[in-house]
């Protein structure tokens, strides 16, 4: 098992470690200390659906439908594009206090699930780590790809509840307005260049 459990966990941990919308989303509700373990646990479980629908074959659906890989690309192109807007008019504000982790409004569990829902399935990249990528390298575990899926699986779950769970100890960091006003600047840029990328 571990043959096989090992391999996965480590792909699927080194295509998660790449900086994306999705680990800034995390990153931002960890200092935040807002609804953490329901986006880790959203994020975590979203990643083992399609790594268990990769294993299983499902990849062959981007072949089948060619109007899928279009409208998820433009589709997470467009929220993306949205995400960074907002991020960059928060990091322009003038009010410093309002970027404090104490004063600052808190949204809704239920907008910020749909947040973190559409930063996740809205993405294709996810789609080419998870559905294509995993599901096509499981082939190369016949008799083990239970093995390879769940090495994949608790990866996802380590990486997002150490990430959304450890970022509280930049929280003192993070007591400094303008430390906010970065967080939400860089966010935005990087939001931006992923949905150009998406685009070109």
């Amino acid at each position: 098992m571990t043959t096989a459990f090992i391999p996965g966990f480590l792909l699927s941990l080194g295509l998660i470690l790449a900086i994306g919308a999705q680990n800034a989303f995390v990153l931002r509700q960890g200092l935040r200390q807002e609804y953490v373990f329901a986006i880790c646990l959203t994020c975590a479980v979203s990643d083992a659906i399609l790594i268990a629908a990769g294993v299983a074959g499902f990849g062959l659906a981007v072949d089948t439908l060619p109007w899928l890989e279009p409208a998820m690309r433009y589709g997470g192109a467009l929220f993306l594009f949205v995400y960074a807007a907002r991020s960059l008019r928060a990091a322009l504000r003038t009010q410093h206090d309002s970027l404090s982790p104490s004063t600052r409004q808190t949204a809704g569990l239920a907008a910020t699930l749909a947040a973190c829902l559409a930063f996740t399935w809205l993405n294709p990249h996810v789609y080419l780590d998870t559905v294509v990528l995993l599901g096509s390298i499981s082939s190369q575990y016949e008799g083990a790809k239970t093995a390879f899926a769940l090495g994949a699986m608790s990866a996802s779950f380590v990486f997002f509840f150490t990430l959304g769970y450890g970022a509280r100890l930049l929280r003192p960091f993070f007591a400094n307005p303008k430390a906010w006003r970065v967080l939400d600047g860089c966010v935005g840029v990087a939001m931006a260049a992923i949905g150009f990328k998406l685009v070109l």
